[in-house]
């Protein structure tokens, strides 16, 4: 028996690594290390943190006030620990964790010591379990799941010739199935934000919020690049005889002329509460109220999110989820 767990049952703790001076988050560094002490502060009050960091006693003074967190100074490329942190997997014996190879979005960037940070963390039994090597390119914000068996994900990515140009389709759908237990996956052909990297993570797009409902981003306007392409993806979606609930996207965000991608769809579940990124946009206020609604016995906490994307990223990317069967 294997079962991939779904983000808003049980947590022991969540796991995010910080920017430092040797990423490309240096010519703002000290904005985003304020957005992510606000994060985490939210995060641990509902749960532990473990926190990567390249110098320890900086993150020490950064996090002077914050309880339930511990500080591992761990060396990484990035911050995206969504994508080449373990994911957890039920078994008869207990949870395994499951180290995939990570080549930073298709060899887009460098990613050595990223692809090293699981080994390290499980050697040195900062996570406990087992960790199991898996041959393969996934990150963990290619793909979402409902805890029974069902996982969406975009073809986009997951057949994008640079991660595992050896699969076809149906290898890769049979291989996931097998690792994590999976009865269907549900395979979106359409949906894309501009300034993406990650060509098109579902995280950013479609995720589930119960077992039977799928939050999804959506574009109301008409001229906007996305439109076309965001309803194609609903349509999908309307086919797969899941509950919907349409999260309208932010208005365009552009930094140094860039356009973000900006989505409420990156947000994090922690035990009792949902983080949601906001944007100081009009639609901050109404989607927390349309996730309110929906998952009324968690609390939605807004947390601001305008510096994280300008590396493109958001909330999800920067964390990743780690289980507990107690």
């Amino acid at each position: 028996m294997k079962r991939l767990f779904a983000e808003w049952e049980k947590q022991d703790s969540l796991l995010l690594a910080l920017p430092h001076k040797k990423t490309d988050w240096l010519p703002y560094l000290d904005e985003i290390l304020l957005s992510y002490k606000e994060f985490i502060k939210a995060a641990s009050t509902y749960e532990h943190c473990t926190i990567l960091c390249a110098d320890k006693k900086e993150a020490e003074n950064l996090f002077a006030k914050c309880d339930n967190i511990t500080l591992v100074q761990l060396p990484t490329n990035d911050t995206w620990i969504r994508d080449f942190g373990a994911i957890d997997v039920e078994t008869k014996e207990g949870i395994v964790s499951y180290d995939f190879t990570f080549n930073a979005w298709g060899g887009k960037f460098e990613s050595a010591l990223d692809n090293t940070v699981n080994k390290k963390l499980y050697q040195s039994s900062i996570m406990k379990g087992k960790l199991t090597s898996i041959p393969m390119v996934l990150e963990g914000g290619s793909i979402d799941n409902n805890g029974s068996g069902v996982a969406i994900t975009t073809s986009k990515c997951l057949l994008e010739k640079n991660r595992n140009p050896n699969l076809s389709k149906s290898d890769i759908d049979a291989k996931l199935k097998e690792l994590f237990g999976l009865k269907q996956i549900i395979w979106l052909e359409y949906g894309f934000l501009k300034g993406d990297d990650t060509d098109s993570h579902v995280d950013t797009l479609a995720r589930f919020i119960t077992k039977d409902t799928i939050a999804y981003t959506t574009c109301e306007d008409k001229k906007d690049e996305h439109f076309e392409e965001l309803k194609n993806m609903e349509k999908e979606l309307e086919c797969t005889g899941f509950k919907l609930l349409p999260l309208p996207m932010p208005k365009p965000i552009f930094y140094k002329n860039e356009r973000l991608p900006a989505t409420y769809a990156n947000f994090v579940f922690v035990n009792g509460a949902v983080l949601m990124p906001t944007y100081s946009d009009t639609n901050d206020l109404k989607v927390k109220k349309l996730l309110q609604q929906a998952l009324p016995k968690h609390k939605i906490i807004g947390v601001d999110a305008t510096v994280f994307i300008r590396q493109h990223g958001s909330l999800h990317c920067a964390s990743m989820n780690k289980f507990s069967t107690k």
